[in-house]
């Protein structure tokens, strides 16, 4: 397949798809692919940049073709044809065209990038600030440059190219009211307000929510004065759950198994300032034993609809041993999750917190991912905290199950439209293994070399490598710049399938600097199946 060259006007259709944006600046990208870069200061080749010359056009990007520009306009070699899926307005009507802003730089937002790439009616999908990896698959154009935390830096970028839908993936941007801004703008935007956002944003928030709606979770106590917690902690015994009530990326939760272990929590938050402002009040939450799950559901204000069920692994080592972390793999389904029980969290949980926030005047748009306790006791499912966009990497697999337009089913839920709207998943199961830097979730060595991903990714025509944490260092190389690094994915009939997949792309993954896991899915598979290798 080759390109052609083409004639510009300032709306053009290519492959049936209108993507109208300035068409200047679109001429001067089209000239650097076809040769003529002299003056190009903007490339769709993997990055979108306007002061990075090392990510300008050249002959050795030109190789890759239409792989790297399609993540911005298909090949006009390839044929079109309308897609009547779903669409926003429920009408079994053609889609309507959409460019996406993707906001993040980590493995959930590369997932994001390649399933709204996949979707037919998605003219382009950008990506900011992305990652190399990001860049490199052609599920995205990055743009390393464009300061997310600026508001208005986002807008101006959304109108100068016709962005027509924004999905905002960390959390930290939807607290700090990205969503508002974007709102106010009079853009389309997948993802909760600040006010909504404290479900995640503040523990304490979600714990009075759940008081006042009757949503089930673990008995708790907030505190701000040290002694007044340790006090409380004595009459109440160990093993106890001290969390940070603000956003600690991840590592405000500690699951204390002795008294010791919980006062010096407590310390650490309140005395030392551990998590800074994050940490100046703590919650003393009761211990529940059971299994984990990740639940998430979309929601457009009023009206919420499940997600595949998906089982998370947070502790860092073999077992469930060790310190949480954001995630060191997960799979999807969740055999835990039982049609029934599904049926139950979105009745006992997720409603009456969707109907409470409108009650409270903070309408929730977006994601909304329950982490829950199946307790062992009683069977019954208990929530544990709210997050307000997707877990990372529980996105993962069920981003490579989604079968249906995931542009549409997100402009549905931003237009309060979702009532009616169903989703489409691929049969069988998925499963990732995440790999995390040497020392993680403590210290780690940043700049590691990482090597043989594309035989990884050739051991199935199901698997897919998601980078969260990697760059190009001058020779090319992929290196290692964060704690969890890749996200190893496969999909495979069961779940036995899918994990040796994944398992089989790990193991060609030439990365001494890396570890991970080698038990994920060991809940749902026999135990057997986990005896460590040498």
């Amino acid at each position: 397949m080759s390109c052609v060259t083409l004639n510009l006007v300032p709306s053009i259709n290519l492959n049936g798809r209108n993507a109208s944006v300035n068409s200047a600046r679109l001429s001067n990208s089209l000239s650097c692919v076809f040769g003529n870069s002299s003056s190009s200061s903007f490339s769709f080749l993997g990055y979108l940049s306007s002061s990075d010359s090392k990510n300008r056009c050249d002959s050795r990007r030109v190789i890759k073709g239409c792989r790297s520009f399609s993540s911005v306009f298909k090949c006009v070699s390839q044929k079109s044809e309308p897609s009547v899926s779903i669409n926003a307005r429920g009408n079994g009507a053609s889609e309507e065209r959409v460019v996406v802003l993707v906001i993040g730089g980590g493995g959930r937002e590369h997932a994001l990038c390649y399933a709204l790439q996949r979707s037919p009616s998605c003219d382009a999908v950008f990506c900011a600030p992305g990652n190399a990896g990001i860049s490199n698959s052609g599920n995205a154009t990055c743009i390393p440059d464009l300061d997310i935390s600026d508001s208005s830096a986002v807008i101006s970028f959304c109108r100068q190219w016709n962005v027509g839908l924004v999905v905002v993936g960390p959390e930290a941007p939807l607290v700090a009211g990205l969503a508002n801004d974007l709102g106010k703008a009079g853009i389309l935007t997948f993802g909760p307000s600040a006010e909504a956002s404290a479900l995640e944003g503040s523990k304490n928030f979600m714990k009075s929510l759940c008081d006042k709606y009757g949503i089930p979770t673990a008995k708790y106590q907030t505190f701000t004065d040290p002694s007044a917690a340790k006090q409380y902690i004595q009459n109440q015994g160990a093993p106890i759950v001290i969390k940070a009530d603000g956003l600690a990326a991840g590592k405000g939760v500690i699951v204390a198994m002795t008294l010791e272990e919980a006062y010096e929590a407590v310390d650490s938050m309140l005395v030392k300032g551990a998590f800074g402002s994050a940490g100046c009040r703590v919650i003393a939450e009761e211990y529940l034993e059971g299994e984990e799950a990740s639940f998430f559901a979309l929601v457009d204000g009023e009206t919420a609809i499940p997600l595949e069920s998906a089982q998370d692994h947070k502790r860092v080592g073999d077992g469930d041993v060790g310190p949480n972390t954001g995630g060191m793999g997960a799979y999807s389904p969740a055999p835990v999750l039982t049609k029934e029980l599904q049926s139950l969290v979105m009745e006992s949980i997720i409603l009456p917190t969707v109907k409470g926030m409108a009650a409270e005047g903070c309408k929730f748009v977006g994601v909304l991912y329950a982490g829950l306790m199946i307790e062992k006791k009683s069977g019954l499912p208990k929530l544990i905290e709210y997050n307000v966009r997707f877990g990372d990497p529980e996105c993962q697999v069920l981003m490579v199950r989604l079968e249906s337009d995931l542009a549409q089913v997100l402009l549905a839920a931003c237009r309060g439209e979702l009532r009616g709207v169903s989703l489409n998943w691929s049969p069988g199961s998925a499963m990732v293994v995440v790999m995390a830097s040497k020392g993680y979730p403590g210290s780690y060595e940043k700049g590691t070399v990482i090597k043989n991903l594309e035989e990884a990714e050739n051991v199935a025509p199901t698997v897919q490598i998601f980078h969260a944490g990697t760059a190009l260092d001058a020779d090319g190389n992929f290196i290692a710049t964060g704690g969890r690094v890749l996200g190893v994915t496969a999909k495979g009939s069961d779940l036995q399938e899918a994990r040796d997949r994944a398992y089989q792309a790990v193991e060609e993954i030439n990365w001494p600097g890396g570890f991970y896991r080698r038990d994920i899915g060991w809940r749902a598979l026999p135990q057997k199946q986990f005896a460590a290798r040498k």
